[in-house]
């Protein structure tokens, strides 16, 4: 069977949209993202090329071929195609809701993990050996403990190399750094990195971006996708907008293009 093209919201009603067409369930559908966008003030669209796996039953099995015979055999019934499966129920994320106070984004477990003294010092001490790899002057100190987080700031000549645009290195080296100290510490402890007091600054832009969109959303009644953001990042959005009367966020997506959706509250 030859592919086909479809478009959805997301991935998930894209791929839906394909096993109808296909005849088929969505467990039996091959696809490539052919075109992904997000607009601020509009809704998000995908593009697949789709087509079914050799496995894929699509269409009831056809009668074993009968032994020839003097009189011709009767014309067997035309097969009915089986009706797709509803993978929108399965595969697509639940109907947009307002996300609770602590966001979905927030990490749970099943015991809760404090970070101690002695952590904070392994953790200060894996830092500052990435640094003097590094070769930058920087160093590094440990700024407080919040539960499992042992909070490090980053001090030094260099420190704006370590943040790099919009926090993209920063957020990056924090990320490798929580790697290595799942695999050094193995007890659930991670880190957070600051440097020049970035994180506050980046806090209160997000807070005053996420305010001001808020109320666009409130006056247009159309929801508004924001640019792909890190998970502590889009709990800043969510945490921000928690009260905010009439507007409901979540977030879609996957990582690392996970974005939060303001919308009009139902």
């Amino acid at each position: 069977m030859e592919a086909i093209e479809t478009t959805g919201k997301n991935l998930a009603a894209a791929l839906a949209a394909a096993a109808e067409q296909l005849g088929v369930s969505a467990d039996f559908v091959a696809h490539e993202v052919v075109e992904e966008s997000a607009g601020l003030f509009g809704k998000s669209s995908v593009r697949i090329r789709a087509w079914v796996v050799d496995a894929a039953p699509d269409a009831e099995p056809a009668p074993e071929p009968e032994a020839p015979k003097t009189k011709p055999a009767k014309k067997p019934a035309k097969p009915k195609t089986p009706k797709a499966e509803p993978v929108a129920a399965q595969a697509e994320e639940p109907a947009p809701a307002p996300e609770a106070a602590a966001a979905p984004d927030a990490e749970a477990d099943a015991t809760p993990v404090v970070a101690t003294p002695e952590d904070a010092e392994a953790v200060l001490d894996i830092v500052n050996a990435v640094l003097a790899a590094s070769k930058l002057t920087a160093s590094a100190s440990v700024s407080s403990i919040n539960d499992r987080y042992v909070n490090i700031s980053l001090e030094g000549r260099d420190v704006a190399f370590l943040i790099g645009k919009r926090g993209e290195a920063l957020n990056s080296l924090q990320y490798l750094l929580n790697i290595i100290l799942g695999k050094r510490l193995s007890n659930g402890v991670r880190l957070t990195l600051d440097g020049n007091d970035y994180r506050n600054q980046r806090e209160t832009k997000l807070t005053n971006l996420a305010l001001q969109i808020a109320r666009e959303v409130k006056r247009r009644g159309e929801e508004a996708v924001l640019d792909a953001l890190p998970a502590f990042e889009r709990r800043i959005v969510h945490k921000a907008l928690m009260d905010f009367e009439g507007i409901a966020t979540y977030s879609e997506g996957e990582e690392p293009n996970r974005r939060v959706v303001i919308a009009p509250a139902d």
